[in-house]
């Protein structure tokens, strides 16, 4: 998938730019390696939608053993950094981890999102890799509802089944707040017709 055909220039240099705030945090105490961007953006996704009702990035999360996981961020992480390359660099060894490439740019971001980023740098600063993924796992999370429901879960976590294309609804986070899944359905639409717009 190419992130250029789905997602608007405003988007990838939010991601970018994302990225750049993260790397800069937690960089120096827990060098960030593909899994922990991976799940530190699905958290930062999955608390926008349920503090404001609004995605932080709009990214497609699906459930593989090791997931939620964006498919296009990890080709991005995982092969040759195109996309992505004016705002992060890979630093090879066997275990790769990423830098930033300039300093973060807050042009798209609300004072609330740079609140937002402040509080997932800093909860997760001294999390592993591991820990980051128990978190996302844990029972009743986002990901956790999403296998049971499509009753892979026992396949997943045995290890089974290590990837899937079930795309993980974030809206069913905020399902009891008639108000936030207004906001997040109107969201999605007004993302939906701006790319329509761009085609």
């Amino acid at each position: 998938m190419n992130l250029s055909e789905t997602y608007t220039k405003n988007q990838i240099d939010k991601l970018g730019n994302t990225l750049i705030f993260l790397c800069e945090k937690m960089n120096s105490v827990n060098p960030l390696s593909k899994t922990h961007i991976l799940k530190l953006i699905f958290i930062i996704e999955e608390i926008s939608i349920k503090k404001f009702g609004i995605p932080f990035f709009d990214l497609k999360f699906v459930v593989w053993k090791l997931g939620p996981v964006s498919t296009v961020l990890f080709s991005e992480l995982t092969e040759e950094i195109v996309l992505l390359s004016d705002y992060i660099s890979k630093l090879d060894s066997q275990k790769p981890t990423y830098i930033p490439l300039r300093s973060f740019c807050d042009d798209e971001f609300s004072d609330v999102e740079i609140e937002l980023l402040n509080e997932v740098a800093n909860r997760f600063l001294y999390c592993t890799a591991k820990e980051l993924i128990n978190h996302t796992h844990k029972k009743n999370s986002a990901w956790y509802n999403t296998a049971k429901e499509n009753n892979i879960l026992e396949e997943l976590e045995s290890g089974r089944i290590p990837i899937t294309n079930i795309e993980i609804d974030l809206s069913k986070t905020i399902a009891d707040d008639d108000y936030k899944l207004s906001l997040y359905k109107n969201h999605k639409e007004f993302l939906n017709q701006s790319r329509l717009l761009k085609l």
